[in-house]
């Protein structure tokens, strides 16, 4: 039975629709949460793979969250063991890091509904290929990541040039959130922090539409996660379950 590790740091990002996927496929999930034990210090040994969740902080930001550190050390580490690694959003950011790539603000804070689009490369890839040449994904992110030596960017976004990018055979960064939700978004939105942080955009972003775009977007998406995602678990060799979506 294949296991894997999955850093978490707030308590509303989840694996989501993931969870369902690797659990059918039988996978054991080992979370390891860093809000709550910012000092836990993770073994890789034993895991088949690691998954990075997203969070509000920085990468860089490791004073007041030095678990960052450690991350970013067992990141370099699953690397090292060619292990298949998934990073979304702050994982995205912090999987450039550990590759030697540097994460700044982007221009513009991406919270909502955003168009994403493949590149060349991510039209030939087995994650990314699942992508129609336009698609809505749901994005929460004010920093961005430069693409790591040697990695391959696979989508973009008119306000955020680098969505995702592949190193090696099987490490993985997606700056967006295909794991959400309806029931997740809306959490999202009501979590005080994230309140606080649309408020201070000055109207900028409007939780009334994304609510109103949820029901509009929300099925294609969960739609992409289970083929985007299937295919991740596929890395492993170990996926029992594969169901093939009329609209691939």
């Amino acid at each position: 039975m294949p296991r894997l590790l999955v850093f978490q740091h707030v308590a509303h990002e989840i694996l989501g629709t993931l969870d369902p996927l690797l659990r059918d496929a039988g996978f054991r999930i080992k979370y390891v949460n860093f809000e709550r034990h910012p000092d836990a210090e993770p073994n890789l040994e034993g895991y088949d793979g690691l998954i990075v969740l997203g969070g509000p902080m920085n990468v860089d930001e490791v004073d007041n969250y030095p678990n960052l550190i450690t991350e970013i050390s067992l990141i370099r580490m699953a690397v090292e063991k060619e292990l298949p690694i998934l990073g979304i959003c702050l994982g995205s950011q912090l999987l450039a890091k550990a590759l030697g790539a540097k994460v700044t603000k982007n221009p513009e804070k991406e919270i909502g509904w955003y168009e994403v689009s493949p590149t060349n490369e991510g039209e030939n890839d087995p994650l990314t290929s699942n992508f129609l040449r336009e698609e809505k994904i749901f994005q929460w992110h004010g920093d961005t990541f430069d693409l790591p030596k040697g990695a391959k960017l696979l989508a973009s976004s008119p306000l955020c040039k680098n969505q995702a990018f592949k190193f090696g055979d099987n490490v993985y960064g997606f700056q967006f959130h295909l794991e959400v939700d309806k029931p997740m978004i809306e959490r999202w939105l009501n979590v005080p922090e994230n309140k606080k942080e649309i408020e201070a955009l000055g109207g900028k972003i409007d939780p009334d539409q994304i609510k109103t775009e949820t029901p509009e977007y929300i099925s294609r998406l969960n739609e992409l996660s289970n083929a985007v995602f299937g295919d991740f678990i596929d890395l492993f060799g170990y996926n029992k379950k594969r169901e093939t979506l009329p609209s691939r």
